[in-house]
């Protein structure tokens, strides 16, 4: 098949083809935002050696997070981070409209076409979609590039705008974001069989899931303590602290994302042992059905929730240092006879980072949230004729409605639940739950005229030490946070269910009964 063909195949189809290839084109175009962030961030040179042997930052900046070479490989991570939500809807994005785009590819395997060449020009679609929204975001990223390069009165920046990525780095962003998707659609049709009369899936799982996410999960659990201890005892080095960090998270969130295939199939169990009402039988028996759904349709919310858990158990680690720091302090100007001391005034940089994370999360909540959207709508609309035949035979539409939220929340609850207790172990662990600060002292002069302690020698004759004792405080485990965020994703879960029943009266007409 010659590439012209192939691209007016991949493009062609009805309104809600193109709805499918805009919404992938956009997502794409968000997940490509970030990489060119992420690289320009990589892209600031590194300062010269100081003549002081000091720490040597990047002034020309603003921001103390981009000023410390330290901290940049954070903010690199952070970002490529929020790709993760962002390719999750594009893979949503790509099956808006699959039942009509499985007719398509049966109609071109009828005209000839072989399997390979049908499942060519479904992966050229995403492909050709993801270049398109790729390629719109680079010239939003040079746009911005300039437009946001606002030097202030010291003629420091709050943008790293002084400096573009390599170009090799950013054609390989812009190129390799299309192919990776391609490959990707590609790998998720390995087992479906595009005949003339139709698409047929043939991986169906007919066991029960089995928890051997369970494994995975205490695996990426036990690493990461392991390395957050070796961290902190100082036996690792360096370079591999933050190598072992993201394998160990991500082998954990990993293991949660499974294990909600094994959540759904249990809840589904539940639900048709105990349950009595119509909707959530329904639902027993689609989760029975297919329990990986809730992995697929989840996953990107799952993984959000780990990271926002674990955010949220550093703040609270970063408050007892800075309450600790203040105790130590007061202690401090006591001993040195101070009746009134002040008020503290610590560090809030970490704090404030911290609030960028948080932010950062709840960007990438939204995000999957519209990916989930996407999901639920799908499903609405996959199963037209299943639900348009319980319409016609007297199944109120309610009782519809019903079904798909409960298949919807009732494994997302537990599944939640298990998200943020693995996040707020692994945040804890990380540092330790006890923050000690300030063991030491100081020379106290005691002489009449504070002026003879001017020099080490009389300080030492007219002075004393007097010791400061340490702070040992507790690292509170953050459950209003905690309490916070998991609202906060059921009240956007149940925002995207209801917005995806809004298909369901198309769905339930009784013309659909004609059609496949």
């Amino acid at each position: 098949m010659r590439p012209a063909a192939l691209l007016r195949l991949a493009l062609a189809g009805t309104r809600t083809d193109a709805l499918r290839v805009v919404l992938t084109a956009l997502s794409a175009a968000l997940a490509a935002l970030a990489v060119y962030a992420a690289l320009n961030v990589l892209a600031i040179p590194e300062p010269g050696p100081r003549a002081d042997a000091g720490v040597s930052l990047n002034n020309q900046y603003n921001k103390q997070i981009l000023q410390e070479p330290g901290l940049r490989p954070g903010v690199v991570a952070a970002l490529l981070m929020l790709t993760i939500p962002v390719l999750a809807l594009a893979g949503q994005c790509a099956r808006l409209g699959a039942p009509a785009r499985d007719r398509r590819l049966a109609a071109i395997r009828l005209a000839g076409a072989t399997p390979r060449q049908a499942v060519a020009v479904a992966a050229a679609e995403t492909g050709v979609a993801s270049l398109l929204g790729s390629s719109a975001a680079l010239a939003v990223y040079l746009a911005a590039h300039e437009v946001l390069h606002l030097p202030d009165a010291q003629g420091r920046l709050p943008l790293p705008t002084d400096v573009l990525p390599p170009v090799p780095a950013l054609a390989a962003a812009v190129l390799g974001l299309p192919l990776l998707a391609a490959l990707v659609a590609a790998a998720m049709l390995r087992h479906v069989v595009v005949s003339p009369f139709g698409v047929v899936r043939q991986a169906r799982r007919e066991r029960a899931p089995r928890p051997w996410s369970g494994i995975l999960l205490m695996l990426g659990t036990g690493a990461f303590l392991a390395t957050g201890a070796g961290l902190r005892a100082d036996v690792l080095p360096d370079e591999a602290v933050p190598l072992l960090l993201f394998a160990s998270g991500l082998l954990a969130a990993l293991g949660v994302v499974l294990g909600a295939g094994w959540i759904s199939h249990t809840t589904g169990r539940v639900l048709h042992r105990l349950a009595r009402r119509p909707a959530p039988l329904l639902a027993a028996r689609r989760l029975l059905a297919d329990p990986w759904h809730g992995s697929r349709t989840q996953a990107a919310l799952l993984v959000c929730v780990v990271f926002g858990a674990g955010a949220a158990a550093l703040r609270a680690y970063f408050v007892a240092v800075d309450r600790a720091r203040a105790e130590v302090w007061r202690r401090d100007a006591g001993a040195a006879g101070e009746a009134e001391p002040g008020e503290y005034e610590g560090d809030p940089f970490y704090l404030r980072t911290m609030d960028l994370v948080d932010a950062a999360v709840a960007v990438a909540l939204v995000i999957a949230a519209a990916g989930l959207l996407v999901a639920v709508a799908e499903a609405v609309v996959a199963r037209r004729r299943t639900h348009a035949a319980l319409t016609a035979a007297g199944v109120p539409r309610s009782v519809l409605g019903r079904a798909v939220a409960w298949q919807t929340l009732a494994p997302l609850v537990p599944a939640v639940l298990l998200a943020t207790a693995v996040g707020a172990v692994l945040g804890r662990g990380l540092f330790g739950t006890e923050v000690t600060e300030g063991a030491g002292g100081r020379w106290v002069c005691e002489a009449a005229d504070p002026g003879v302690c001017d020099d080490l020698a009389s300080f030492e004759e007219h002075g004393r030490f007097v010791e400061v004792p340490g702070v040992t405080r507790a690292v509170p485990v953050p459950l209003d946070h905690l309490a916070l965020q998991g609202a906060g994703v059921l009240a956007l879960v149940l925002a995207a269910t209801g917005l995806a029943l809004l298909f369901l009266r198309s769905a339930t007409a009784v013309e659909e009964l004609r059609t496949g």
